[in-house]
């Protein structure tokens, strides 16, 4: 670490976090109970989503796949269906497929270590570990975009770039290890509130990459070919151009690459979502 944080800035600091959740904290869906796999769903949603759009997603699924043996048996369009309005649909499938790995590899009992379920679709580092701290009350320490911003407030606001390494080192330092579920649920909206005071600190972060803006990429051409193959179940590259008004050479290469992620299926010339 590039500064000295005693244990008095971190007392007060907590204290901050704790007394801003006391009077402010949110109350969200996957916070009652904790149930491992309304947590699984839950992380997966909020990947790269704003937590008003889970919102309105995540009961709706549940009620549609209550339990994670139905996810596992679900066919892929039945859950790219329910996923409709969270965009990344490719997560939609890592979810499915995680489902299917759990009940396979690991008795239908969502694992608790981050190595685990680090192993699993979809699942990246920090994802893994907050599926363990939320589920399991584990003391993982972990960043994500709401944290990066708490952290460069109080600790780096005078600097103009800040590496990973030293926002890990004093979230470890921070971290409430005997409740570490309520901590990050306190860090997490209090990053919300800040956000919304004085901005997104996280671009300060070495690893802030601003994202391309969504009408006319192609993830935009993707999300419409899934939502339009939802509806029509399968169609060539031209009746599936001429239902989402794009032309059949701009769609192919976008067919094909979901084809290749196992998203789509190809038979002859004609593409499905696949099983």
């Amino acid at each position: 670490m590039h500064r000295t944080i005693t244990p008095q800035q971190i007392r007060r600091f907590r204290t901050t976090v704790y007394t801003h959740f006391d009077r402010e904290g949110r109350t969200l869906p996957w916070r009652t109970g904790y149930d491992p796999y309304h947590i699984l769903v839950s992380e997966i949603m909020l990947q790269q989503t704003q937590v008003d759009r889970v919102i309105d997603k995540f009961t709706p699924f549940l009620r549609a796949f209550p339990t994670l043996h139905a996810l596992a048996q679900a066919p892929l369009d039945d859950v790219i269906a329910r996923w409709q309005g969270l965009g990344y649909n490719r997560r939609a499938a890592a979810l499915r497929n995680a489902a299917r790995m759990i009940e396979k590899d690991f008795g239908g009992i969502v694992p608790q270590e981050p190595e685990q379920l680090h192993t699993l679709p979809g699942i990246g580092s920090a994802t893994a570990a907050s599926i363990a701290a939320f589920a399991f009350n584990k003391p993982v320490v972990f960043l994500e975009t709401n944290i990066r911003t708490v952290l460069i407030h109080h600790f780096f606001s005078d600097k103009a770039s800040v590496p990973d390494n030293d926002l890990i080192e004093i979230a470890a330092a921070a971290l409430d290890r005997k409740n570490p579920r309520k901590w990050y649920s306190a860090l997490m909206d209090y990053g919300t509130m800040l956000k919304k005071t004085v901005g997104n600190l996280s671009r300060k972060s070495i690893t802030y990459k601003k994202q391309s803006p969504f009408a006319g990429s192609r993830r935009q051409i993707r999300g419409a070919v899934l939502k339009c193959l939802v509806t029509m179940r399968q169609g060539t590259p031209a009746a599936i151009a001429g239902a989402i008004d794009r032309n059949a050479a701009d769609i192919t290469p976008v067919l094909d690459a979901l084809v290749k992620e196992g998203l789509l299926h190809k038979e002859k010339r004609h593409y499905r979502i696949a099983r």
